[in-house]
């Protein structure tokens, strides 16, 4: 049973009394052997392809038919979640870009962040999370310059999620939410100052 009251909407684990923690980590060039050492480094026992098209023509390992074969020999479960996937286009109707933004596919992934289909797949992200050591993957070796910078930001604003990302070398490095990200009501902007 999970305590949302606390905080920030904090979630908990009400047995345990702890923070839920989710990993994210970009693949890059890293081999399968590469990756693998990473993820059994930070204890992840789950793997979600946050990317909206799971493939990879330089590193056919990193694809999802690939990752569905080789990820359970090494004790992680493989999961695609496409509606966490990158690569979004501003809805209709939304009434102004998220300003904070310099890049277009990140203003578009913002918006994207508070439809439903984004909540969606949120949710089914945090149940994982809530049995498994987890991770979010996408090919992008840096968090701050892929859509995971934007799925941590709404973890831990929303939900109060510990967010850990797994740097090449296995260090670990909390996420630092932008400065431009603010919360309304239960949804997340980044309008804030510009630079």
């Amino acid at each position: 049973m999970l305590d949302r009251s606390l905080g920030a909407k904090q979630t908990v684990d009400m047995a345990s009394g702890a923070v839920l923690r989710i990993f994210t980590v970009g693949h890059g060039t890293s081999s399968r052997d590469e990756l693998a050492g990473l993820l059994a480094g930070a204890g992840v026992e789950a793997l979600v392809d946050v990317r909206r098209f799971p493939g990879s023509r330089k590193h056919p390992d990193m694809g999802k038919d690939a990752l569905t074969k080789w990820l359970p020999d090494a004790g992680i479960d493989y999961r695609w979640e496409e509606q966490l996937g990158g690569r979004r286009r501003i809805p209709a109707g939304e009434p102004e870009p998220d300003s904070w933004w310099k890049v277009a596919a990140f203003r578009a992934y913002a918006a994207y962040t508070r439809t439903p289909e984004f909540d969606a797949g949120l949710e089914r992200l945090l149940d994982y999370a809530r049995s498994q050591a987890t991770t979010v993957m996408c090919s992008e070796t840096v968090w701050w310059r892929c859509h995971r910078r934007l799925i941590s930001d709404v973890l831990v604003l929303r939900h109060g999620v510990d967010v850990l990302h797994v740097m090449p070398g296995g260090k670990l490095t909390p996420h630092k939410v932008a400065e431009g990200a603010r919360l309304i009501g239960n949804i997340v902007r980044w309008d804030g100052p510009v630079d």
